[in-house]
Parts: structure tokens; sequence; C-alpha cells
């Protein structure tokens, strides 16, 4: 805890600081040429979860259903469809992951450490287990095992059935880090982790042991801001290959099987990255999109109209890539050229989490819990040229 205020403190003062410098200070909304309608088709509350820097709580979605928690000990499911809500459940304490879930579970993770398991038909409560360690990330969740990274560095593999644990994985926290965890990611017979010390690890299922594991880049600079190095970032897998983001270092391709890394390339984020058949999506640390070929690495875009807006992870919906921002802006870009395409807000308060696409939806969920799912379809070439007069609501 007195690591965690520590980076808190220096977190604060270095934005309060950049925030004096005016080439630092969140750009403002220009117009643009809008190439998609954006639509609201519901919205939902978790009931005032506002807090600050807890990074950890988004939305998952399985099958129909979506699935929130709050800061305040709520978990709820909804329609995906409709928003509809069919359950809800009060845990009585304070999360700060999750939820992850599959078919049978809702798991989340609470800031005093305890793990809990709900029913995902009805939110009945079935355990609910310790591992010690703050967990700000959303559990990794299959019928064989739930996977938790906490903050002091371990990761935990507990049991379905009722959380009792399995193994445990342990790496070396450094003295200053970001605030904020890696959420794993369960592919095949491994866990997938990043961690603080800038590697990235895969664990063996059955016991914990390590299939591998990777720095992704070592620290460098002059103090310990400078040398941070986090791989915060959830680890994302296609096929055969491993993609993941690290703050103030690189963003890499690894081999599943080895954890070889087969090409970097210079990026600072401690955001997840967005997959497509050819390109992979970066946010970065002072809020660039950049779009990078998943086979090479070789930039194909940058879009810098939305620098230092302390932008969400991206995500790929339909033909766009969309990410959040600090004011509750969602804001679609053309996946071929990073045009900006569309603009739609969700509230006042930022969006910290990823959103989320699925079911032809984009569901967003803002800092103080406020859920709301959008559609986005393309606009005809006269509705686009009534578009170039309204120019994408330019805002701040």
């Amino acid at each position: 805890m007195r690591r965690l205020a520590i980076v808190l403190a220096l977190i604060v003062l270095a934005t309060a600081c950049s925030k004096t410098k005016n080439a630092d200070a969140p750009r403002k909304l220009v117009p643009f040429t809008q190439t998609l309608r954006v639509e609201r088709a519901w919205s939902a509350s978790m009931g005032g979860t506002r807090k600050v820097f807890f990074f950890g709580l988004g939305l998952a979605v399985e099958g129909d259903t979506v699935y929130a928690a709050g800061h305040g000990g709520l978990v709820a499911a909804f329609s995906l469809s409709t928003g509809r809500r069919l359950w809800e459940k009060r845990v009585k304490t304070a999360l700060g992951g999750g939820p992850g879930a599959d078919a049978s579970l809702v798991i989340v993770g609470a800031t005093n450490g305890d793990v809990i398991a709900l029913r995902a038909s009805d939110g009945a409560l079935l355990w609910r287990a310790n591992v010690v360690g703050e967990i700000l990330a959303a559990p990794a969740v299959t019928s064989r095992i739930v996977v938790v990274r906490a903050v002091d560095g371990k990761l935990h593999g507990l049991s379905p059935v009722d959380g009792h644990e399995l193994w445990q994985v342990q790496q070396q926290v450094p003295s200053l880090s970001l605030r904020g965890t890696s959420q794993p990611d369960i592919v095949g017979e491994v866990a997938i982790c990043g961690f603080d010390n800038g590697k990235v690890v895969a664990a063996n299922l059955s016991d914990g042991s390590s299939a591998w594991e990777t720095q992704i880049s070592t620290p460098h600079g002059s103090n310990d801001i400078e040398q941070l190095n986090d791989v915060d970032a959830t680890p994302r897998t296609v096929g055969s290959d491993v993609y993941v983001a690290q703050f103030q270092g690189r963003v890499a391709m690894l081999a599943l099987d080895t954890g070889q890394i087969w090409w970097a390339h210079d990026l600072s984020s401690d955001r997840s990255v967005a997959i497509d058949d050819d390109n992979l999506y970066v946010s970065t640390s002072d809020g660039q999109v950049v779009a990078l070929r998943r086979a090479t690495g070789t930039e194909v875009w940058r879009q810098k109209a939305l620098m230092y807006r302390q932008l969400s992870a991206p995500v790929v919906s339909g033909d766009a890539i969309v990410v959040a921002d600090y004011k509750g802006y969602i804001h679609w870009l053309d996946k071929k050229t990073g045009d900006l395409a569309a603009r739609a807000r969700s509230g006042k308060l930022r969006v910290t989490n990823s959103p989320v696409a699925a079911g032809g939806l984009l569901l967003v969920i803002n800092d103080d819990g406020q859920i709301t799912a959008f559609r986005a379809t393309p606009l005809g070439a006269s509705a686009r040229r009534a578009g170039r007069a309204h120019r994408g609501k330019a805002g701040s």
C-alpha cells in the first residue's frame, strides 16, 4: 500500500505538471466529415461507482448477456440486445477488477483480495476466496481454471468449483510502478500475463510452472519515473502469435510456443491492443492512435487529433476503430485511414476501460458506472454531404 500511495502521488504530480505545459494540454475536438451514423441503442446504470485510480472494472460479454460490476459491490447482468436488467447481486465488498465470465461463472475481484464467484444464470453467490493482494484487473475464466492477477506481482490459479488455490506464480515488483495490472489471458494450456517488471509470462495451467517468460524491453532513463516499463496491457493472442504493449517501451509480437520476439516497435502504452485480420491498433500514452501491420510491425497510419485526451484501449467495431476519452466522448476512426468517422458521448465523465464490440453494438461503461450501447451504420452519399455541414460536432 505504501508503494501504491507513492505511485499515486507521483502520477498526480506528473499529471499536474504536464498540464502546465500547453503542448501537453488535451487536444480540442476538431470538426470532421461524418461517415457513420451513431445512435444510442440503450443505457443502464451501476449506481454511481466513481472512484479515482480504479481501472479494472469494465464490461464482459458472454453470449447474449452483458456483465458489469461497480466499485460499491454491485454486480449485474443485462440483455445485450435490449439492455434489460436480468439480475443484480450486491457482494458488499469494494470491487477493483472484473467482471470475467464464461457460460457458467461470473468472477469479480476486490480491493481486499477477495475473489467472488457468482452463477452466471441468476447471480447466486457460489464461493469467495482471498488471494491477499489487491485486484485491479478482471480475472480470466474457463470451466477448467480461474486465473487472477494481484498487484503484489502474484498470478493465482484457482479452482472454478470452490476457489481453492491450485498454484501461484510471482514476479518481482519494482519499487515504483503504474497503478493497474495486466489481465491474464488463457490460451490453450497456458495463462499469459504481463508484469510490472516489463516481462510477459506464460504459466502452464496444470501447475503454474513457466512455459516461458520474455522481457519486452529493459528500463531506461535517469530516474525512477523514466524507468517505468510496466506491461499492464492484456496480451492478445491470434493463432500462434501473442501481441502486447508496454509502457515506455515497445509493442511486440511474440511466438505463442516460445515467447520469442518476432518484431518490436517502439511505442508507449499501458492499454491493450486491438487486432483485425491485417493490423493491430494501439492507443499510445500521449493519446495517439496508431495502426501497425500484424505481420511486420510496420506503421500504417497515425491519428494525432486526440492527443492527451487519456484514451481508452481501442476496439475493432465493424470497419472502425473505437476509443473513448476523459470527457466521455466516444470516437470512431476509419480502419483503413485513421480518419475520424463519428463521435458520440456517453456522459461527461471519463471512460477508462476499453469499449466492447458485440452483437452489432458498441458498449461503454464510464467511471460513474453509466453503461451505454451505441449502434453505428454507414452514411449514404447524401447524408455524408449533409454531414459536412454537421462536421462532427466539435467540442472540448
